[in-house]
């Protein structure tokens, strides 16, 4: 498995079309959706009011890591649309599954076929963030009563708070992972070995 310092070029969407058609693939995004819904059963834990650490994140990113960009769209659909199967809270809303599959898409473009650094997770982390307060504000502001920019200075809010959290949980989950992922063949040899702090110029 080749590794690539970007996905600015055709072999790494190839790469990404190859390993999304690879049942392995498909198998472990499955594991995913089944662990998304796991965790939504698991308590979230409050920080401010309004504000609270849910676990969902985790599995997408993870996805997003091993199974690359264009299973990352496929996954985010399925996983949305199951989510609100299993717990169904009013009309199903396609907009929030695109969020979902841009959302895991970005962890994909970051964190696939690459070395894991701390800076590239907390910049996917960062630009997942920022996806959730320019999209998930225009979803609210369809469905509810309150205009965009109230909801955007809200999630603005939410989400500056939580970029420092969720990331180092990210960083958490990949140093415990990667070595575990690259043992069972998942990722390159050169991604699996462990969670590192910059991108080495030689790379």
């Amino acid at each position: 498995m080749k590794i690539y310092k970007t996905p600015f070029s055709r072999a790494y969407w190839q790469d990404a079309l190859e390993d999304f058609r690879k049942p392995r693939t498909l198998v472990f995004s499955a594991l995913m959706i089944a662990a998304c819904t796991a965790l939504s059963y698991i308590p979230s834990i409050p920080i401010t009011d309004g504000t609270k650490v849910t676990w969902g994140f985790l599995a997408r990113a993870l996805c997003g890591l091993v199974g690359g960009p264009i299973n990352a769209l496929v996954f985010g659909l399925a996983e949305d649309t199951i989510s609100f199967l299993i717990h169904p809270s009013g009309p199903y809303f396609p907009g929030y599954a695109l969020t979902t599959m841009i959302g895991t898409m970005i962890y994909a473009l970051f964190l696939y076929r690459t070395r894991v650094t701390v800076l590239r997770v907390f910049l996917a982390k960062l630009c997942t963030n920022i996806l959730n307060v320019v999209l998930g504000s225009l979803w609210s502001a369809v469905l509810y009563s309150k205009g965009y920019l109230y909801y955007v200075f809200a999630s603005l809010l939410k989400n500056s708070i939580m970029l420092p959290v969720q990331t180092i949980m990210l960083l958490v989950l990949f140093a415990a992972l990667l070595p575990v992922l690259g043992r069972m063949g998942v990722l390159p040899k050169e991604m699996g070995s462990r969670l590192h702090l910059w991108q080495r110029k030689d790379d």
